[in-house]
């Protein structure tokens, strides 16, 4: 049965469609919304390739120019540096970002016929991300029931009680390539070391005993 699986190359995402591929028929979809970090797509495409899945990207490119104000968006907004537990990271927040991913995802769900959408929001979001808590996805499923008029697609978020931590060994026991992922927000030639997805990365790492590939500037 075919999913449509938003990807967007990092590694709770890519490791989201490895752990999905051994039991789905896989289309990702990756988005550019005019993030800073636009590299990232082209671990979308490597995992696409590696898994032999139909890969689809989304320009939304003309629509991140509207969502000013947050860092990964906004050329006067400067990433933070630290831990996503400091208030700072909050303007890391995209409105409604993965709602709109995800109504497109699931419009695209219904035109081909597919009995799944997945994300792969993460526990360890909670805090920061509104649209990346269970209420949220649970409200998004039972609206998109009613936009659909039919119960046939389900939305799956495999990762949205678990943390940073499990998804790692997770992601070591599907043996998914960590070098072939990418976290950093700030999207220059190497990871940053400093962002609050680099810090979540490499604490991740250690705390999961994983060996961390990442090549880190910091």
């Amino acid at each position: 049965m075919k999913t449509i699986a938003i990807v967007s190359g990092g590694l709770d995402s890519v490791t989201m469609a490895y752990k999905l591929s051994g039991h789905w028929d896989l289309h990702l979809l990756s988005f550019d919304y005019g993030q800073k970090h636009i590299k990232e797509l082209k671990y979308a495409a490597m995992c696409a390739r590696a898994l032999d899945a139909q890969h689809s990207i989304i320009d939304l490119s003309s629509l991140g120019e509207l969502l000013k104000g947050s860092a990964l968006t906004d050329d006067s907004v400067i990433v933070p540096d630290g831990h996503y537990a400091e208030p700072s990271m909050k303007a890391t927040i995209v409105p409604n970002r993965n709602a709109i991913m995800l109504s497109i995802a699931y419009g695209v769900a219904e035109a081909q016929g597919a009995h799944g959408v997945a994300f792969a929001a993460h526990g360890g979001d909670h805090f920061i991300y509104p649209d990346c808590r269970i209420d949220f996805a649970a409200s998004f499923a039972a609206m998109q029931e009613v936009a659909l008029d039919h119960l046939n697609i389900t939305l799956m978020a495999p990762f949205i009680t678990v943390d940073k931590t499990e998804i790692v060994k997770i992601a070591d026991d599907f043996g998914v390539p960590f070098v072939d992922t990418w976290s950093c927000y700030k999207g220059g030639e190497y990871h940053c070391g400093l962002c609050g997805t680099c810090n979540e990365r490499k604490e991740a790492f250690l705390l999961a005993g994983v060996a961390d590939p990442t090549v880190y500037t910091s």
